[in-house]
């Protein structure tokens, strides 16, 4: 079971899009200098198929994607709720999924998916906008994972 502790709109995170980011609770991965260390914690309200629907609403038309911010501890229910968009929005809606992850977890779904950021917080290589970064962005495309982290760097 997933929860989140709020929710925001924002513009950098997937390239081009205008995203409802949802900041899941329950974080695993304990990474040193991360910037919302309160996602620790396992708080909030329940994140299932009608707390999710009920969010898109109160934006359909403003958004082009729904990001998932976290949910290291249950990819299953990641890869549902993507499903739950998916099925109810068709292509009409992006999906994304910030993980700290180094890998994708087993039975990874990437048809669900039309963004994945992989790779926990290492302060010192800095985040997807630095050249040093070990975490990296991608645009899924016909179930193919492509690399977009340079779109994230300072021309």
């Amino acid at each position: 079971m997933l929860r989140y502790a709020g929710t925001d709109i924002v513009f950098q995170e997937f390239p081009d899009e205008v995203t409802l980011a949802i900041n899941i609770t329950g974080c695993p991965n304990n990474c040193p200098g991360c910037h919302s260390p309160y996602l620790r914690e396992d708080a909030g309200p329940e994140l299932d198929d009608v707390a999710l629907l009920s969010l898109i609403a109160d934006y359909r038309g403003e958004i082009t994607c729904v990001g998932l911010m976290g949910g290291d501890g249950d990819p299953q229910s990641v890869m549902h709720l993507c499903d739950t968009i998916r099925l109810t929005y068709g292509d009409t809606l992006r999906t994304g999924w910030y993980s700290g992850r180094e890998r994708l977890p087993q039975g990874f779904r990437p048809e669900l998916f039309d963004y994945v950021k992989l790779g926990p917080f290492v302060e010192a290589a800095g985040p997807l906008s630095s050249p040093h970064t070990n975490q990296r962005m991608y645009r899924i495309h016909d179930g193919k994972l492509h690399d977009i982290t340079h779109r994230f760097r300072k021309r």
